[in-house]
């Protein structure tokens, strides 16, 4: 038997949908909403970072009156011949493997504690460890500077008090720089804490009631149950941990007013970058070294992202 295809004109095409009033009446109102967001991601985002690229093909230089001109890669050339430059970018990854684990594991062991259901007046713990997150940084930072002071800081006062006869000098000796400031940084835990607080409270009880069953110790539990339920909560701390490190800046800046003493300890690339632009009012090798530092971040971040499949559970997944 022959089957005879049907015309293209019998054939029924299928509709297309068209929006009822009602819908586009909220589809107008609702990019009316993020308006804003749209056109402030174009213009302090976007554009500043299509303007920023532009300067490293450039030489655009405040100090000196020249000509614009396009240099092509020559900025980019002349980062690998700066020295200033990778020693800045030493002295952020020295940094960066001290202070990350600190960033990722101490709100996590505070979180561990202050879930725990014999410690008494939680509640109130919770709020002290919090409370110094609130503090305006820069305030923060001025007080940590004068309580780890080696001659009057309190932290100077107990160490002597327990038989230190000298204390460290946190903040001006280069051997101890680095974890001066980790310490520095211990303050602003609060933020992690909370999401790790929220994170605990989310693991279904089920979980502990059946591994108690099982008679998993409370090591076998955090190991088989609070960390693989808690993956996804460290993996998101571990996330904004790197970024931080990495674009450290602000302390630096406060306390040595972006000098980089003692002996160039503290001049991060991110702050080598500020001294670029409004030091050195350098343009375009400022951009070429934030770009630099962009892509770095992004690498790292690229990694941490690509080795998340191998360590991070998500609840529904097999």
């Amino acid at each position: 038997m022959i089957t005879i295809p049907r015309s293209p004109s019998a054939m029924r095409l299928p509709r297309r949908r068209h929006l009822s009033p009602l819908a586009w009446h909220e589809a107008r109102w609702g990019l009316l909403f993020l308006s804003p967001w749209i056109i402030g991601f174009f213009a302090f985002t976007l554009l500043p970072m299509v303007a920023t690229f532009a300067f490293t093909l450039t030489n655009v230089n405040l100090n000196q009156a020249q000509p614009l001109r396009f240099v092509g890669l020559d900025n980019y050339w002349r980062v690998l011949r700066d020295q200033q430059t990778w020693d800045s970018l030493g002295v952020t990854l020295k940094f960066a493997l001290l202070a990350l684990p600190v960033a990722v594991i101490l709100p996590f062991l505070v979180a561990l504690l202050l879930s725990s259901r014999h410690l008494k007046f939680a509640g109130l713990f919770r709020v002290l460890f919090f409370l110094p997150y609130v503090v305006p940084f820069v305030a923060g930072v001025l007080i940590w500077q004068s309580m780890m002071n080696s001659d009057s800081g309190w932290i100077a006062v107990a160490l002597r008090a327990v038989g230190v006869s000298d204390p460290p000098n946190w903040l001006q000796d280069p051997a101890w720089i680095y974890p001066g400031l980790v310490l520095l940084g211990v303050w602003g835990i609060g933020g992690g804490t909370i999401v790790y607080l929220a994170g605990l409270r989310g693991i279904p009880s089920e979980l502990y009631d059946a591994a108690k069953i099982d008679g998993a110790g409370s090591w076998a539990t955090l190991r088989n149950v609070t960390l693989p339920m808690l993956s996804p909560v460290i993996f998101y701390t571990l996330i904004l941990a790197i970024v931080d490190v990495l674009q450290y800046f602000l302390v630096p800046l406060v306390l040595n007013q972006g000098s980089g003493e003692p002996g160039g300890t503290t001049l991060f690339l991110n702050l080598y970058i500020y001294k670029n632009f409004f030091t050195y009012q350098d343009m375009s090798y400022g951009a070429t070294l934030a770009w630099i530092l962009f892509g770095i971040t992004l690498a790292v971040t690229l990694v941490v992202f690509a080795s998340a499949r191998r360590w991070v559970y998500y609840a529904g997944e097999r």
